[in-house]
């Protein structure tokens, strides 16, 4: 209980956070300092959707890539250890971020607002996106069928199993939708797939 506690007041801190990154957006939108439209008819629904899914794929990578490097020893003090005190994944823990990495989390979504046009629907999407998976990914234990790791295209994608490994051995899953950048830079854990299979058993029992 003590954890989950500790959870809830780090994931307030992070949600303060976001919440002013947001208004950050706004305002610079505003000021006409962004690619942010709000016009459908500006690109179409086509390139609506599109971007969306480029935009999950460039934070997947940002993710991955700051998150591994909040794991170096000169680092987790400061930047990751707050995410880790719980041992064993709740949704509690999926916002607990220590402050410097609540700010690093949120300058994705600040940043990427210069680079691609982005529909207000897309960034609301993205969040909401960001949100379900995040907690799905804390439940500490198994929904997904039992093919789940090893379908052709649902084996690319993260779920509870996956994360809980990382919880549990810091070095391995780093991403936070795919399992794409975890396969090809070596940090994905061969044990993962019977790993799976012994949750959906220990789940079922």
């Amino acid at each position: 209980m003590q954890s989950i506690f500790r959870d809830i007041q780090l994931s307030s801190l992070s949600t303060l956070v976001f919440a002013l990154g947001a208004a950050s957006i706004v305002s610079l939108y505003d000021l006409g300092a962004t690619l942010l439209y709000s016009d459908l008819d500006k690109y179409g629904w086509e390139y609506l959707g599109f971007s969306f899914v480029v935009v999950l794929i460039l934070q997947d990578a940002y993710f991955y890539f700051i998150h591994r490097l909040f794991h170096h020893p000169s680092l987790f003090r400061c930047f990751h250890r707050g995410h880790h005190r719980s041992g064993d994944p709740t949704p509690w823990t999926s916002f607990a971020f220590d402050l410097p990495e609540a700010i690093f989390q949120s300058l994705f979504l600040i940043v990427i607002v210069f680079i691609i046009p982005l529909h207000f629907l897309t960034i609301i999407a993205v969040l909401m996106a960001m949100t379900v998976w995040t907690v799905w990914n804390h439940l500490g234990f198994e929904l997904f069928p039992a093919s789940f790791p090893h379908h052709w295209f649902t084996k690319w994608f993260i779920g509870p199993t996956h994360h809980s490994l990382h919880h549990r051995k810091y070095t391995v899953h780093y991403g936070l939708y795919f399992t794409f950048w975890d396969k090809l830079l070596g940090t994905q854990d061969p044990q993962y797939e019977n790993e799976f299979d012994s949750a959906l058993r220990r789940d079922s029992t």
